[in-house]
């Protein structure tokens, strides 16, 4: 199974794990809320700051894809995304589109209460 690991509380992020989940063959996909449980996350060595910051998937050969990649291997198992998917990963598509993403996930992440609060809480550790 591929486990991808989300933001539960990020209403953007919620509603579109829920439409892929819609659109997921049965027994592809384990889908992990973050928010409410990060212990799968942390066994990774990825810390729920960094969960919450950038989409992470982990494939079926335990490899451990982020941001733009995660979304390409979620993407390469629903069928109406492959097609999208496969030009994403085009070499200089795919460096453009990550920037973007990155940006755009940076900016989420700072204005995000729940994200600065876990943030801060790993701060503090």
């Amino acid at each position: 199974m591929i486990i991808v690991f989300y933001d539960g509380q990020c209403g953007l992020c919620s509603k579109e794990i829920n439409y892929y989940r819609q659109l997921a063959p049965d027994g592809i996909f384990e889908w992990q809320d973050i928010t409410k449980s990060a212990e799968m996350l942390n066994a990774e060595g990825i810390s729920l700051s960094e969960g919450l910051k950038l989409l992470h998937a982990k494939d079926r050969n335990d490899n451990v894809h982020v941001g733009l990649d995660a979304f390409i291997l979620i993407w390469m198992q629903l069928p109406k995304w492959r097609l999208v998917a496969t030009f994403l990963a085009l070499p200089i598509i795919r460096q453009i589109v990550n920037t973007a993403y990155h940006f755009f996930a940076f900016w989420r992440f700072k204005r995000s209460e729940h994200c600065q609060l876990a943030l801060r809480n790993e701060a503090k550790s």
